[in-house]
Parts: C-alpha cells; structure tokens; sequence
C-alpha cells in the first residue's frame, strides 16, 4: 500500500511537471519530451527485493567507460545514426547503474586476475593472484595454503545452484578462471613450477570443479592447456608436459565436449559441458567468420538454455575477452567489433531471463589507456578522423581537425602502445625525427589499423579509471553511486539470500 502511494504521488508531481513544462518555449524540442520520458521511466522503475533465483555476470573485459564510449558510437554508426544518440542495450532507464573503483590491494592500475577475483569473493586481491587472500604473494606457492577464498561459485553450488563459465578467451584465463580456480600465478594455467605442492594448474582446477559438481558448464577458448604436449584436437595442439589429457578424463566423468560449432549444435541438455574452440583465445568477433566458432551470442543462449533446467537456479559468467586484447594491440577496430559482440550477448541474456527473478549485471574488470582527440564535430567516424564541428546542422563539416604539426589525427588513440609516433633509432634510443605520419580516412578506418600512441611498448596498458556497472533484476538497485569492485560479490550474495 505504502508502495502504491507513492507512485501515485510520483506520478501526480510528473504531470504537474509536465503541464508546468508544457509553456515553456523548449517543449516541442525532441531533446525536452526525450528527457522528460526518461526521468518517467526512472520514476516508474520500483525496486525489485525478491529473492535472486539466478545471477548472471556479463563481463567485457577491458571495456571502461571510454571504450565503452567507442562502442556505442560504432554500433550507432553502423546503423546509420550519427553515433552519439546511440543506446547499447544495457544503457537504457531500466537498468541501475554505478561507478566501480577497480584497483588492486597493491596496484593502482589492476590486473584481471585479482579483478575478476574481487567480483567472485567479495574481498580485493593482490596482483596477478587469483583468489588467494592478502597475505599470498604472487609466484610463491607456499603462500597458498590457507589463503584459499571461497568462491560465489562454490557458495550457490552448496545451495544446489548451477555454475557456469563462457568466455571468447581461454577458460584457463584470468577472468574465466576466477569462478572456478585458486592460484599463486595467473599464468599457471597448464602447469605449476616443480615442487609446487599446494596447488595444482588452473585447467587441472576446472576439471577437478567439474568432478566436484561446482562447474556444470564450461564454454570458451584455451584447449592446450588441456592435452598433451604435441597431441591434437580440433584446433587445439596440446602443450601440457605431464602427460596428462584433461579432455579425456572430463569425458570420462560424462561430460559433453565439443570443438566447432558442429558439436556444440550437437550438445544435449543432460550432461555438463566443456567446450574448447581454439588452442589458445576465440577469434575476434571480425575474424570469427572464416573459423568454426560460435557468437558470444550463440555460446549466451546455450549455457542459459542448459542452466535453467535446474529448477534451484544457476549462476553464470560470461566474458567479452578478447576487447581486451585488442586495446592492447591497440586496434580500435577490433575492440568495437568485439564489443558490439558483447552488446548482443546482454540483449540474449535478457531476453532469455526474467527480470522477476534473475539479477543480470553487466561490467567491465578495468579500463585502458584509450583516450578521444579534439574537439570533433557529430557524426565523425569513431573508427577514422577527427573532423570540425559544424556551424549549422548537427553533422561535422567537411573539414579535418589539424594538430600543431598541420596534420590529422584519429578520433580515437592511446598514451602507450605498439602505434607510438616514437621510433626506435640505430642507437637504441626512441624518437621521432620526422614528426607524426599523415593518415588517411582510408588508412584510419581500416580493421588493421593500430591508432597512434606516445609512449612506445609493445603492448598497450591496462589504465586504473572507473569502470560502470549496469544492472536489472532483484537487489539491482543496490548499484549507486561509487562503489569498491568487491561489492559486485556482496549485491549478488544479498541478491540470493535475501528474505
């Protein structure tokens, strides 16, 4: 009843707003009644405090505010829109939202390992680590032992959930293994060092979750991990030195295995899953044509299709990895195309759930070194040059925005990357003697292309800003403000232990 009130009288202070604003000489202007359906849509928005039967967490890895920013303008751009007015689907008023703050203990710019690990323990982690406490030191296996962290995963497993894991990189990589592993080391995703007793490889972790009923269905890239060194299966070449074949003994547990897209049409809805791609990450969503993979899309309904027979609920983590890396090349190209990618796996998971009782959230593990140049008119290619801002109309006008040196420069660059203007010379030392390279619209928008950068490496850096999260569903609207990353975990535990 209290409830009713006051939507009632939210209601009634709207239209008194309206009418009020209905004088004014702006009213008629689409940018006036667009705002005015979107601070109605927010007062119609109740909060959802039923219990969470489902969680799901849509992660695009490296996908801060800025290259989220990119995204949503290519997307918009590719439908035909100046860009700018584009909404992606998680960015419309019916999802709450929030900053999350993503640093490491002992890191200012994070690392996805310990990221991921914060979303997926409730408590921050310490650099290349994955969920191991504060006192584990990264590499050093006898930190391990008695710094294991309990999982989400193993928590909703107890209380007779479902689990699962898909990702377009590696399952053994540091996003993906979050949900299921416990390591001293990110990069130990085929073996452990000699003498490491306290724990075992990251892949070996993923089978033996599978054993234990943790992880019911995995689906993502890195099948080397998991066979012999030398020995094939689909696209996958193994490079395991123990000998060990990981797929035969999950298929011996009765799980499903598939390599292409064949077998994953092929996967029935009665046995758990593991699927494995590629030898090492998925292709890029622009590359994914020419090989035998399955969308992020595609992957998204099948792991929710298998989960929800379970009729306890499931939770399950789906990882865009491969924005990532493509920030790291520094190929904007691909990042947006990968991220569009991302951008459908969240509309197939909403329209496949039910907001009553799934709580989906939508995320990024940290930003990049990903910046915007100039003061570029509307509609410019967010993938080419920055052109000048029109003195009528909305679109930019046909002219170049030029830097001091009289030459154009992209919409889109990086503070450091493989793109930097600076060269190494005979000596050793970096410079560049002849100024910035011209670029062209076509070279610019090329799918190929490395934007420029200043700072020369050989991979482009991670960057410690905020990163949003977006969520719908019950206890979404606990998401306000700026929170600390490990809150993620504690709005997901609330969400599904709430009375």
């Amino acid at each position: 009843m209290k409830r009713t009130l006051i939507s009632a009288l939210a209601l009634a202070a709207a239209t008194s707003a309206h009418a009020q604003d209905a004088a004014l000489p702006q009213a008629s202007s689409p940018w006036f009644t667009d705002g005015q359906a979107a601070v109605a849509a927010m007062i119609a928005r109740q909060p959802n405090t039923a219990r969470a039967r489902n969680v799901i967490v849509l992660v695009a890895d490296g996908n801060g505010v800025g290259t989220n920013y990119i995204t949503r303008l290519f997307d918009g751009q590719q439908k035909g829109m100046l860009g700018e007015e584009n909404v992606l689907p998680y960015e419309t008023p019916e999802w709450s939202s929030a900053l999350i703050k993503t640093y490491n203990i002992n890191a200012q710019t994070p690392d996805s390992a310990p990221t991921a690990g914060a979303m997926n323990t409730g408590v921050k982690q310490r650099f290349n680590l994955i969920n191991l406490g504060g006192d584990a030191i990264h590499d050093d296996c006898a930190t391990v032992t008695g710094n294991e962290l309990t999982t989400f995963a193993e928590i909703v497993s107890d209380m007779g959930k479902s689990v699962g894991a898909v990702s377009t990189a590696r399952l053994t990589h540091a996003t993906p293994a979050a949900v299921y592993a416990k390591t001293a080391n990110r990069n130990w995703e085929g073996s452990v060092p000699e003498g490491c007793d306290s724990q075992t490889d990251i892949a070996t972790q993923l089978i033996d979750s599978m054993e234990a009923g943790i992880i019911d269905f995995a689906m993502g890239g890195g099948g080397r991990a998991f066979l012999p060194e030398g020995e094939a299966n689909g696209q996958s070449t193994g490079r395991r030195t123990d000998g060990v074949n990981l797929i035969d003994r999950a298929t011996g547990l009765g799980v499903q295995f598939a390599n292409d897209t064949a077998s994953f049409d092929a996967l029935t809805m009665d046995a758990p899953v593991l699927a494995l791609f590629n030898d090492s990450h998925m292709e890029y969503e622009a590359d994914r044509a020419d090989d035998d993979e399955p969308s992020l899309a595609e992957m998204t309904r099948k792991a929710i299709e298998f989960l929800s027979q379970n009729e306890n609920g499931y939770y399950l983590e789906i990882e865009a990895g491969r924005v990532d890396h493509a920030n790291h090349d520094g190929n904007a190209a691909r990042v947006v195309r990968d991220g569009v990618a991302f951008a459908e796996a969240v509309a197939m998971a909403d329209e496949l759930t039910d907001e009553s009782d799934t709580l989906i959230i939508v995320t990024a593990d940290h930003e990049h070194s990903i910046a915007m140049n100039g003061y570029c008119g509307r509609g410019s290619d967010i993938m080419g040059l920055c052109y000048d801002v029109a003195q009528s109309g909305d679109k930019h006008s046909d002219e170049l925005v030029l830097g001091s040196d009289g030459k154009p420069f992209t919409v889109v660059g990086y503070l450091n990357g493989a793109g930097s203007v600076l060269v190494e010379q005979p000596d050793g030392s970096f410079a560049a003697p002849e100024g910035r390279a011209d670029i062209t619209q076509e070279e610019a928008t090329d799918l190929d292309y490395v934007q420029q950068a200043l700072v020369p490496k050989s991979s482009e850096s991670h960057s410690g800003e905020d990163v949003a999260v977006y969520a719908k569903g019950p206890w979404a609207h606990l998401f306000d403000s700026t929170l600390e990353q490990n809150v993620i975990f504690h709005v997901m535990n609330h969400a599904i232990t709430a009375e």
